[in-house]
């Protein structure tokens, strides 16, 4: 096994509810700390183990909420307590990875980090070693770099990276410029960027040196990196982090990476990209959820539930069971069914996505109970 990368720190962001996977994804407890793909271990679990080769044990922090600190560390028993980092809430994605990163330039001057979200799904570990590897070279010569995934099929389901022209860095033989970010396609366009080599799927990795991520965080939004910064310098002081983390944490800017740094990091040249061409998925809703299962699968069901009892005739689709009812599916095709004690979700493949719908409306209604 190749050695731990010396200079690099992997970040896992831990956060969001997975509202697409309502109701077996909920407040308390998200996608990630579920097992979705019959590994035996939640996603968590499963992005710590394939970070771990990369940047060992000591050298993977995790920013997560609050009300999950427990829940993740316990399915992390190793992770140093100093590399847990705490969100009094939800501020998105640049104010979780940009704190991470101005803590550990404290600490580490020079370090390299790379943002690796804890619930998706990657297979063919090696390919993925691969191209972080290729991914840290390219942060080494100064570039924000991003992984964008080679599309095995014309996905309405994902933004798209469009690849510009190649780069010429050690270690990084496929590394490109970035053209352009696409928003998600419609069908005939999404046909058009699979037969089309240049265009990646948007992965939402990150993996850059901590100061040139910070810089380009000030420069777009100043206000939000002063902040970060505050936060930075009294991290480590137990005493002081707290009322600091109260005062400043909710006042962050909520704001996407790739809105705040990766998109004008592209439109100055200095957003880079590796090919990756290893098994990728979200695990956006449960039409992903579907075609990724492969255990417990008959006659096209797939079905996820230690304890799940279900008849079918003729069916296909997905069952996800939390309870010991017994479920029958006869004649119905791409059925998604999710039962819960509290909650039954019935809707189509075709309809995964409107799940998220669903949840807004309980918002509207009071019935946060349920989320």
């Amino acid at each position: 096994m190749p050695e731990p990368i010396e200079d690099f720190y992997a970040v896992i962001p831990a956060g969001g509810i997975g509202s697409r996977l309502w109701p077996l994804s909920r407040a308390d407890a998200p996608k990630f700390l579920h097992d979705l793909t019959g590994s035996g271990q939640t996603l968590l679990r499963d992005t710590w183990d394939r970070l771990e080769p990369l940047a060992g044990p000591d050298r993977i922090a995790v920013v997560t909420g609050r009300a999950h600190r427990a829940a993740v560390e316990g399915e992390l028993p190793g992770i140093p307590d100093l590399n847990v980092f705490l969100e009094s809430e939800p501020r998105d994605s640049t104010a979780a990875i940009g704190l991470a990163a101005a803590v550990l330039l404290r600490r580490e001057p020079d370090v390299i980090i790379g943002s690796f979200a804890a619930d998706h799904v990657i297979r063919v570990s090696h390919l993925f070693d691969w191209a972080v590897r290729q991914a840290v070279a390219t942060a080494r010569a100064g570039y924000i770099c991003t992984i964008g995934i080679q599309p095995s099929e014309p996905s309405v389901g994902f933004g798209y990276i469009r690849k510009g022209s190649e780069l010429v860095v050690d270690g990084a033989p496929e590394a490109a410029l970035v053209d352009s970010f696409v928003e998600k396609p419609d069908l005939d366009t999404a046909k058009k960027y699979f037969a089309d080599r240049s265009y990646l799927w948007n992965a939402g990795m990150f993996i850059t040196r901590a100061d040139v991520l910070l810089g380009e965080i000030a420069a777009n939004e100043p206000a939000l990196h002063a902040g970060l910064m505050e936060l930075a310098e009294a991290w480590d002081d137990r005493e002081r982090r707290g009322p600091v983390v109260d005062r400043v944490w909710p006042e962050l800017k909520k704001i996407a990476i790739d809105y705040a740094v990766a998109e004008p990091a592209a439109a100055r040249g200095r957003l880079a990209v590796i090919p990756g061409h290893f098994d990728w998925d979200d695990v956006g809703d449960f039409a992903s959820l579907a075609k990724l299962n492969s255990h417990g699968r008959k006659n096209d069901l797939a079905i996820l539930g230690e304890n799940a009892r279900v008849l079918s005739d003729a069916a296909s689709g997905i069952v996800v069971s939390q309870t010991s009812r017994v479920i029958s599916l006869i004649g119905v095709r791409d059925i998604v069914v999710v039962d819960t004690d509290d909650a039954l979700l019935v809707t189509t493949s075709e309809h995964a996505q409107r799940v998220k719908g669903v949840v807004d409306a309980l918002k509207l209604n009071g019935r946060g109970d349920v989320l």
